[in-house]
């Protein structure tokens, strides 16, 4: 297994970290960062990437328009490279729903999707809009139904159509746009990159399985399965299809896969210490979670079987505790759990990871070792 992790690592810029100019591809090869904290998805990439500061995800996202930020795996907000959005909105498109969805009397009628969607498109394809704006011009162009209030949200109702917001990612539709104060707004990633088609569905999904089991591998189709929110069923269906291109191997005794040829693992364990933000690619993609999470790790930075919700403390590519980042002004004080004692030569690659860390926001670290008492998302 500690082969295993030390692959990942290397494959995750997590070992060493790429170049400056291969940013957006190292976003790519993780399979995308996963952004519902925007602050800890820049935190992810800049991690992975020499160098790199806050300025320039930011300058990559908003000015370069290498990423974009949109609904990726699981319907959940990712940053993605743009060029790669043909690739990911076709395979995105073409995974089945993982249950029945919203109630009958919410859920929309394929035919009512399709008209939001294009009612989507239309009203972004020249504009960025908040939500309230964008409800609008959908109602205007779609119908009063699709303003319903009927979908339970927090301490309020939102309209029905909102249900078809990570769809009409996934057909290419929509995508985030800058921040308008507090708010968000949407905007049509044919903005950004002109003319673009999904690719044919078949090709993006055999092109994202590949990319997954480089990243993630050696894996079972139940793990691709539960990393995409797709039907278990449907995944081994995939790897079954795939199997010319896949290679078995046997991890722990579990029959798992790699892309074909892809069997070489590091002759040496990975050795290191690294912060991992809230939802880092790493922590929730890479399986088995026992060997990932062993002991304590599990109860202590797992809510459930969900990983993400804590910022982890990697020793050697395992988590081995959790940390909280506090920031005024330039300055950020972070405070480490570990969940076993650090020798000399750990704790001073804690104090770089510290360091690395202000670094990319920009100002001064503080490191505080000791008990978190913040709990999940804080």
């Amino acid at each position: 297994m500690k082969a295993v992790h030390a692959r990942r690592l290397v494959r995750h810029g997590l070992a060493e970290p790429v170049a400056a100019a291969r940013l957006a591809e190292q976003v790519g090869t993780i399979c995308g960062a996963h952004a519902q904290v925007l602050s800890a998805a820049e935190l992810s990439v800049g991690l992975r990437v020499d160098g790199a500061t806050q300025a320039t995800v930011r300058a990559a996202l908003w000015e370069e328009r290498s990423l974009v930020k949109t609904f990726g795996p699981r319907g959940t907000v990712h940053l993605l490279p743009t060029r790669e959005l043909p690739l990911w909105t076709a395979a995105l498109a073409a995974v089945p729903p993982l249950g029945a969805g919203h109630a009958p009397g919410v859920r929309m009628t394929a035919e009512q999707t399709d008209a939001v969607v294009a009612a989507i498109a239309d009203a972004l394809a020249d504009a960025e809009l908040t939500v309230d704006e964008l409800t609008d011009a959908v109602v205007q162009r779609a119908g009063a139904w699709a303003g319903d209030l009927v979908m339970p949200a927090f301490q309020g109702m939102w309209p029905r159509w909102r249900q078809a917001i990570p769809t009409a990612a996934h057909r290419g539709a929509l995508c985030f746009g800058h921040g308008r104060g507090r708010k968000v707004t949407y905007t049509n990633p044919h903005r950004w990159l002109p003319g673009f088609e999904p690719e044919p569905a078949d090709a993006a999904l055999a092109e994202l399985l590949r990319r997954y089991l480089h990243a993630y591998g050696p894996a079972t189709p139940q793990q691709f399965a539960r990393w995409l929110s797709a039907p278990p069923r449907w995944a081994a269906e995939l790897f079954a299809a795939r199997a010319g291109a896949l290679e078995e191997v046997a991890l722990d005794g579990v029959p798992s896969w790699v892309n074909a040829g892809d069997t070489a693992f590091p002759q040496e364990p990975s050795r290191g210490v690294r912060l991992l933000p809230y939802f880092d690619a790493y922590a929730v993609g890479c399986h088995p979670r026992a060997a990932l999470f062993p002991g304590r790790a599990a109860e202590r930075a797992l809510a459930g079987s969900q990983a993400g919700n804590f910022p982890v403390l990697l020793v050697d590519g395992v988590v081995a505790g959790v940390w909280h980042l506090r920031r005024s002004g330039r300055r950020v004080a972070i405070t480490v759990e570990p969940l076993r004692a650090l020798g000399a030569a750990r704790r001073r690659l804690l104090e770089e990871q510290v360091e690395r860390v202000g670094a990319f926001f920009g100002g001064g670290a503080e490191l505080k070792v000791g008990t978190v008492n913040v709990g999940a998302h804080a």
